[in-house]
């Protein structure tokens, strides 16, 4: 398998893209999923080890809970989506050298709509 990084055909995920897309799966599903339910709503031909095995990572990672159920295991995010977003938007603030710098950066990406709501959830309460 071969990955090309520029203007081809890329075999490999970006790394963590694949992650992402199971934690995405569990957050929608609302339930426990197997290695098997997980599968099969992710992209055709991805092997069940290779599901088996990120999902095993990210257990490992404390990111999800994982029940017996028969021989199996189903998981289940510890946390909603939200609060991994925001935790992870801290950590990338608490890297930045100039952490207002980082802040101003960031509100100039935002879309208007999010702004928007950026500041109402800044703006002081009566």
């Amino acid at each position: 398998m071969t990955h090309e990084s520029s203007g081809g055909h890329a075999d490999r995920r970006p790394s963590g893209a694949l992650e992402a897309e199971i934690m995405a799966v569990l957050w929608g599903a609302g339930e426990p999923m197997t290695a098997g339910a997980v599968q099969s709503a992710l992209t055709p031909g991805l092997a069940y080890k290779t599901v088996l095995t990120v999902l095993g990572r990210l257990h490992a990672k404390g990111m999800l809970e994982r029940e017996r159920v028969g021989r199996a295991h189903a998981y289940r995010p510890r946390q909603e989506s939200a609060q991994t977003s925001a935790e992870r938007m801290k950590t990338a603030l608490d890297r930045g050298h100039d952490r207002t710098a980082v802040l101003q950066r960031f509100v100039q990406t935002l879309d208007p709509a999010d702004e928007a709501a950026l500041r109402s959830l800044l703006a002081p309460t009566e």
